[in-house]
């Protein structure tokens, strides 16, 4: 069974191998450009360790995926093209969510988390991750549009709301 926890310090060479497995099988998987191997960086994951925002996804093997979870709102999602989001009410934002291939399951228990967290979850992916693309739309999560990162790539933009799942 899987549980989620804060990442801690210790946990780092583990997150970063995790990171490093996911960054492999985009590329081999035709989406060489989300994060090629350098992204995310170090630094990076350090500063989500730190701010608490990091977590684990683990078994009794141990740790088998990350994540973060970002409060707030995300700048890149201000503005939305080619639709819009379900609603403008309080967010989580799921970022960053790499698994080491070992055990499947790992988007799905990151949603139920972030689910259990607020009734409205905000992700997005790159238009060639088609596997996340996949698992975001199995979980619930509807297609809301195009946002654009700070470098300017574009991601399609993904919003859950608890509202249209009662309904």
């Amino acid at each position: 069974m899987l549980s989620i926890r804060k990442a801690v310090p210790e946990d780092f060479p583990v997150i970063m191998d995790i990171y490093g497995i996911a960054q492999e099988y985009m590329i081999r998987s035709g989406n060489a450009t989300q994060w090629g191997r350098s992204f995310p960086p170090e630094e990076l994951i350090r500063e989500d360790i730190r701010k608490g925002i990091c977590h684990v996804i683990c078994d009794d093997e141990g740790i088998h995926g990350v994540f973060a979870v970002c409060t707030g709102e995300e700048p890149t999602y201000q503005v939305i093209e080619n639709g819009s989001w379900l609603n403008d009410e309080p967010y989580i934002t799921g970022h960053r969510l790499a698994g080491d291939g070992k055990v499947h399951g790992l988007f799905s228990a990151a949603a139920d988390y972030m689910k259990s967290l607020i009734d409205n979850v905000r992700v997005d992916t790159h238009e060639n991750n088609k596997t996340m693309q996949h698992l975001i739309e199995k979980e619930g999560f509807v297609r809301c549009g195009i946002v654009y990162m700070a470098d300017g790539s574009p991601r399609i933009a993904y919003q859950w709301e608890k509202r249209r799942c009662a309904e």
